[in-house]
């Protein structure tokens, strides 16, 4: 029986060879590489002649007098990302979606792109000719309108609690809301049909039809951005602030914090426990999550 299935599915396995050996060469081979966090890397030695430290490596993440704050920063704007990012992007999908059956083609097409331009922004040049202190659209233009002075928004941290995650929604809600767009049109229409003949307005067909059925998908998109809830998009807390000192109470986040470490410090191996810390905490929040999921909703758990 072994050998009749092997010789039914040898095809598959042959076209799934190829993207099997680019997984195990570039995903699980550099695992090797976490033995890096528990040694001080010595380049004349190499890295497995290297002393060994044990968590010596991981200990200036929480002896630090900024481990609550990076700590702080990093969980929760990543909690306000993707609350903020999941319902902008399912409600421009539904408002899409409505849309599509009430233009002409033509313009729907060219509405369609709209959230792929958001995204294809250059975001920090944005938001710095934006907010620049001499020639910032905001200071030049928008506040002598209501009679407001200049602010120096890169020397004031209030400020940026607001600003970054309306950066993050900006340069992100574009590629979720096609995501979710894919997944409202692929829906069959004799459901909204059906809801019409029995007098459903449109509020109750995204209530009752649209929501549950592409709650796969945002529990899918859900989990997995949980699973890196501990990382951080590097350029949006680095090159956005433009790494202003200021700021650092609440921009600093756990992988600005590693790198500027590094610059100072260039130690190889507490940027590699850093990034074991983060990839193990995400690890067991997926599982978390996924147990969570499966209790309340088996069919749509991740596994």
């Amino acid at each position: 029986m072994k050998r009749k299935k092997i010789k039914r599915y040898f095809p598959l396995f042959l076209l799934g060879f190829p993207g099997m050996l680019y997984l195990f060469i570039n995903n699980y081979i550099p695992m090797l590489g976490i033995v890096i966090a528990f040694k001080n890397i010595n380049f004349s030695k190499g890295i497995l002649a290297s002393d060994w430290v044990g968590l010596k490596n991981f200990e200036y993440l929480f002896k630090t007098r900024d481990a609550f704050i990076i700590t702080r920063n990093t969980i929760g704007y990543n909690i306000l990302f993707i609350c903020a990012n999941l319902m902008l992007s399912v409600l421009f999908a539904i408002v899409l979606s409505e849309l599509r059956s009430r233009m002409a083609s033509r313009v729907y097409q060219t509405l369609i792109l709209l959230p792929y331009l958001i995204s294809m922004v250059i975001v920090s040049y944005l938001v710095f000719a934006f907010l620049g202190n001499e020639n910032g659209f905001v200071n030049n233009t928008l506040l002598p309108l209501f009679g407001g002075g200049r602010i120096s928004w890169y020397t004031q941290p209030r400020y940026w609690v607001v600003i970054l995650p309306l950066v993050y929604v900006w340069k992100n809600v574009g590629y979720s809301t096609v995501i979710y767009l894919a997944s409202v049109i692929g829906i069959d229409p004799e459901y909204y049909e059906a809801a019409r003949l029995d007098g459903a307005g449109t509020l109750q067909k995204i209530r009752y039809i649209t929501l549950p059925l592409i709650r796969p998908t945002i529990i899918m998109l859900t989990l997995l951005n949980i699973g890196r809830i501990f990382y951080s998009d590097f350029g949006l807390f680095y090159q956005v602030p433009q790494n202003s000192g200021a700021l650092f109470s609440t921009t600093n986040v756990i992988d600005t914090y590693v790198y500027r470490a590094l610059i100072k410090l260039g130690d190889i191996g507490m940027s590699s426990a850093a990034g074991v810390y983060q990839s193990l905490v995400g690890f067991v929040l997926i599982m978390l999550s996924n147990s969570i999921v499966r209790k309340i909703d088996k069919e749509n758990a991740l596994f």
